[in-house]
C-alpha cells in the first residue's frame, strides 16, 4: 500500500506536480466518470436524424471518435488556459447532454437527416461564439451570480444527476434486465468497494477509489459472465443479452489507429435552428458557473474568481464552437467529474491532463476507446450515486456559506420548489408555449437557475439572521 506524503499534498494541489505513475489513474477515473456520457448524446441525436446505420454508419463511428478528441483538447485548454481562453480550474470537459431537448426539436422540424445535423452544427458553432461573449462580460454580470444562485444551480445539476446515476445502477435505460438481481448486486459491489478504500485506505488507494471500484466492477462482470446465463427471455419471448455481459465483439472490431475528420457534415446555417440553441447556451453558461463554482467549493474549498468563471465561459463556449467543426455536440464543463472532485477531493491539474490526453489517444486509437465504452452500466453506477450525491453537498456548502437568512431560504426553497420541480416533471409544461418546453421541461437546471436569478434579483435585502 501507498502512503506516500507527497501523493497527498499533490494531489490536493491544483499546479502540484505529481510523477507520471500516480497520475494517470487519478486521471483515468475522470474518463471512466464520463466516458460513456461524452458519447451518448451523439447516439440519440445521430439516431433522431437517421444517421445512426445503414450507409451513415461509418459518419457515426467518425463522430464518436471525434468526441472523445475533442472532449481531450478542451479539457487541456480548460486546465492550462491559452489567453483568456480557460479558466486553470479542475474541469472536465465533454459532450453536453442539457441540448438533447432542443436538438431532437430542430431535428424534428427539419425532417432529420444529414442537414438538419449540419444545421446543428451550424447554430453550436455561433451559439458557442455568442457563450465566449457572456464569458467576456461576465464580471458585469457577475452580481447575478451570488452564493446563494450558484449554489441552488449546483444543488439542482447535482439533484438532477442521482436519477440519471440510479439508471446506471439498476443496468441502463432501456436495459431489458432494467433493476435485475445480477445489476443491484454488481452495483452495490461497486459502492461497497469504493467505499472501503475510501475511508479504509489512505494515499493512492484512497485517491483512487473510483478507478479501482470500477476495475473490480469488471472483474466481477467478467466472472460473472463464465457462472451466471449472459442471456434472459422478455416476456414475449424474444431472447436478449444481459446488460452486464462484456461485448468484447466491439473491441475485436475497433481499429488500432484513425485521424479525427475535420468538417465529416457540411455545416448549414438555419434561424430554425439558430434562435432555440442561442437560448440553451444562455442556460449552458448559467450551469458552467454552476458546475466551476461546485468544483471550486467542493474541492478547493473557496469560491471562484471572476477570472476563473470568465475564462472557464470562454472555454465553454469556444469548446463548442471547436468541436462543431469536427461534426461534435457542444462541449461544456462535466457535471460528474465535478462529483468526483468534490468526493476525491483530488484537484491536481497534472492528473486530470492524463485524463484528458487518455481522451485524446482514445480519439486516435478507436480500440482503446471501445475497451472503455463496453463498461456495463451497472458499474457506473455503483460509482455514479456517490458521485453525483457529492454534487448536492457541493451545493449546500455555497448556499450555507454566509448566514442564512429568510430572503436565501426564500431563494433556495421556490427556486427548488417551483423551478426545479416544475423542469424535473415536464409534463406539467404540456400547454404552455413550445419555446417553454424545450427550455425548461428536459431538466429542472434551467428553471431552477432562472427562478433563483429572478429572486435573487427583485427580493429586498435582509441580513437579518432567521
Amino acid at each position: 500500500m501507498l502512503k506516500s506524503t507527497e501523493l497527498e499534498s499533490a494531489a490536493y494541489q491544483f499546479e502540484a506536480k505529481m510523477p507520471l505513475k500516480h497520475a494517470i489513474p487519478l486521471g483515468l477515473q475522470h474518463v471512466f466518470a464520463m466516458f460513456v456520457g461524452n458519447l451518448t448524446p451523439l447516439l440519440i441525436i445521430t439516431s433522431a436524424c437517421g444517421l445512426a446505420g445503414g450507409e451513415f454508419a461509418d459518419l457515426q463511428v467518425s463522430l464518436l471518435q471525434n468526441a472523445m478528441f475533442v472532449a481531450g483538447i478542451v479539457t487541456l485548454v480548460q486546465l492550462y488556459a491559452v489567453g483568456p481562453v480557460g479558466g486553470k480550474v479542475p474541469i472536465i470537459m465533454g459532450t453536453s447532454s442539457g441540448f438533447l431537448g432542443v436538438f431532437n426539436s430542430v431535428a424534428a422540424t427539419m425532417g432529420g437527416g444529414v442537414t438538419a445535423y449540419g444545421a446543428i452544427m451550424g447554430a453550436s458553432i455561433l451559439g458557442g461564439i455568442f457563450e465566449s461573449v457572456l464569458g467576456v462580460f461576465l464580471k458585469p454580470l457577475r452580481k447575478l451570480f451570488p452564493a446563494v444562485v450558484t449554489g441552488t444551480v449546483v444543488l439542482s445539476i447535482g439533484l438532477s444527476l442521482i436519477s440519471v446515476g440510479i439508471n446506471s445502477f439498476g443496468g441502463g435505460n432501456g436495459a431489458k434486465d432494467f433493476g435485475s438481481m445480477e445489476n443491484l448486486l454488481l452495483a452495490i459491489f461497486v459502492l461497497v468497494v469504493i467505499l472501503f478504500l475510501k475511508h479504509w485506505t489512505t494515499g493512492f488507494l484512497s485517491s483512487s477509489s473510483i478507478l479501482i471500484g470500477i476495475i473490480v466492477g469488471y472483474v466481477a462482470a467478467i466472472i460473472m459472465g463464465f457462472v451466471l446465463p449472459t442471456t434472459g427471455v422478455t416476456a414475449d419471448g424474444v431472447e436478449f443479452t444481459k446488460a452486464w455481459v462484456l461485448n468484447w465483439d466491439k473491441v475485436a472490431q475497433a481499429s488500432w489507429f484513425a485521424i479525427p475528420k475535420l468538417v465529416p457534415v457540411k455545416i448549414v446555417f438555419d434561424l430554425r435552428a439558430i434562435l432555440p440553441v442561442m437560448v440553451m447556451f444562455i442556460v449552458t453558461a448559467v450551469e458552467t458557473v454552476g458546475d466551476i463554482s461546485g468544483v471550486m467549493e467542493g474541492g478547493m474549498n473557496r469560491e471562484p474568481s471572476d477570472k476563473e468563471l470568465s475564462g472557464g465561459i470562454i472555454c465553454d463556449g469556444l469548446g463548442s464552437t471547436f468541436a462543431a467543426c469536427f461534426g461534435v455536440l457542444p462541449n461544456t464543463s462535466f457535471s460528474q467529474n465535478v462529483g468526483l472532485v468534490a468526493m476525491t477531493k483530488v484537484v491536481n491539474r497534472g492528473a486530470l491532463a492524463t485524463g484528458a490526453v487518455f481522451l485524446i489517444l482514445c480519439g486516435l486509437i478507436p480500440k482503446l476507446g471501445a475497451l472503455v465504452s463496453i463498461m456495463p452500466q451497472a458499474v457506473l453506477g455503483g460509482a455514479a450515486v456517490m458521485m453525483f450525491s457529492s454534487i448536492v453537498v457541493s451545493g449546500i456548502q455555497l448556499v450555507t456559506k454566509e448566514k442564512m437568512t429568510p430572503r436565501t431560504l426564500t431563494i433556495v426553497s421556490v427556486a427548488l420548489g417551483v423551478g426545479y420541480g416544475m423542469g424535473a416533471n415536464s409534463s406539467i409544461l404540456a400547454h404552455t408555449p413550445q419555446a417553454i418546453q424545450l427550455i425548461c421541461g428536459e431538466s429542472g437546471i434551467v428553471p431552477a437557475a432562472f427562478v433563483a436569478i429572478v429572486l435573487n434579483l427583485l427580493l429586498p435585502k435582509d441580513d437579518k439572521a432567521e
